[in-house]
C-alpha cells in the first residue's frame, strides 16, 4: 500500500498550505481509494456554490483517473439544512448512478465567510487490468 498526498495541477489548489486536496491510497493491484478534502466554491446562491463544488470535485477526481461513478461516500456540511432540496438538485446531476453513502449535517458556519456548503468525497478507483 502506498499513500500519496497531492494537489494536482489543473485542479483547485488548497486555500492554505496546511492541507492537501487529495490523499490517494494505492493498493498492490493498482486500485486506489481517494479521499478529497472538503470543497467550497464562490457564488451568491447555494445552487451556484454547489455547482462550483461539484466542478472542483470533478477536476480532482479526473486528475486521479476517476469520475463520479467511482464515488462511494459524500459528506455535506450546510449552513441552512432547510435548503437541502436546492443542494440535492445540483448533486443529482453529478451523482447519477447508484447513490453513494452520505452524511449531511447543518453547521452554524464554515471557515470562509459566505460559504454555505462544503462537500468531502471518497472514491474507489478500480485497478488496471
Amino acid at each position: 500500500m502506498q499513500i500519496t498526498l497531492d494537489n494536482p495541477a489543473g485542479a483547485p489548489q488548497p486555500l492554505s498550505p496546511y492541507y492537501s486536496q487529495v490523499a490517494r491510497v494505492e493498493h498492490a493491484d493498482g486500485s486506489a481509494l481517494l479521499f478529497l478534502s472538503g470543497q467550497i466554491a464562490e457564488g451568491e446562491t447555494l445552487a451556484e456554490q454547489s455547482e462550483g463544488v461539484f466542478q472542483a470535485v470533478a477536476a480532482l477526481l479526473e486528475a486521479h483517473g476517476a469520475s463520479f461513478a467511482d464515488v462511494i461516500g459524500v459528506r455535506t456540511f450546510l449552513t441552512d439544512i432547510s435548503r437541502l432540496a436546492e443542494y440535492g438538485a445540483v448533486r443529482q446531476r453529478y451523482l447519477t448512478g447508484t447513490p453513494p453513502t452520505s452524511l449531511t449535517v447543518e453547521v452554524p458556519r464554515l471557515f470562509r465567510p459566505g460559504a454555505q456548503i462544503e462537500v468531502e468525497v471518497v472514491a474507489a478507483v478500480p485497478g488496471r487490468l
